[in-house]
């Protein structure tokens, strides 16, 4: 995965689930905490394309560059323009430490790199290190999405994968519940639906984690996704130093060196 002092060579897994799942490696990617790195991307094929110039292109454009700037809260968006059948939805949210201009910045460079990859296409979805961007011609509100996930850890394995195993979703499991506590105007906080903390392991060494859902599933949804994806974690990164499943609702990560970005 990314440290923060020196670079980690990781193997990034996209999942795809037809009849049955099918795991392969796709590349490897070599990044430090303080960049932006894309992730990966899926265009949608059966929501078809638009024609440039088009009035989804022009609802889309305009959910782009109005929608974020009228917004209340600078981290997430659901929204929506336009009527049939040119209604665009349109989800952008940014990694719970990646406020201000960080995440102004992530969403910005995301649209860009939506439109070069998925050219025209009224459906996809793009992950960058500190932000998500959907689009989609029909609404996802409050859908879980677990269809669309990729795994990504760090090739290096510990001594002993059996304890580190158990504390690793110990702490994820941990962090869900802190995540997903609900109570009152816990929806108008910042950090909403999203939690990072750490454990001690044997001698000086630490476990850092975060998990993080976006807002349109609620604390429910959340809950469910994350125990969902925290389950994967023999398949996704079985022994490995570090780790995290990606989905379009959900997502964790854990480390064992602090990789969150603690600068104002």
């Amino acid at each position: 995965m990314f440290s923060s002092s020196v670079s980690k060579r990781t193997v990034l897994v996209p999942i795809l689930s037809v009849v049955a799942i099918t795991l392969f490696f796709i590349r490897s990617v070599t990044s430090i905490n303080e960049t932006n790195a894309y992730l990966y991307h899926k265009c949608f094929e059966k929501d078809g394309k638009y024609k440039p110039n088009s009035l989804y292109e022009k609802n889309l454009d305009f959910l782009i560059s109005n929608v974020w700037k009228n917004a209340s809260v600078k981290d997430y968006i659901y929204g929506m323009e336009g009527g049939r059948p040119n209604t665009v939805y349109i989800l952008i949210q940014c990694r719970g430490d990646s406020y201000g201009s960080k995440c102004d910045t992530c969403r910005s460079t995301a649209y860009s790199e939506l439109r070069k990859r998925c050219p025209m296409k009224k459906g996809a979805i793009v992950w960058f290190d500190r932000c998500l961007l959907k689009i989609s011609p029909t609404t996802f509100l409050n859908e879980m999405d677990l269809n669309n996930k990729f795994y990504m850890y760090n090739k290096n394995k510990v001594r002993d994968p059996v304890s580190f195993n158990s504390k690793t979703k110990t702490l994820l499991t941990e962090l869900t519940k802190k995540a997903t506590r609900g109570g009152p105007d816990r929806d108008m906080e910042v950090y909403w639906l999203y939690e990072t903390g750490d454990m001690k392991l044997d001698g000086k060494m630490k476990l850092y984690g975060m998990v993080q859902c976006t807002r349109d599933i609620k604390e429910t949804g959340c809950k469910k996704c994350l125990n969902r994806i925290i389950g994967e974690l023999p398949n996704c990164c079985d022994g490995k130093e570090g780790g995290r499943v990606v989905s379009a609702s959900c997502n964790f990560r854990y480390e064992s060196y602090p990789f969150l970005d603690t600068r104002k």
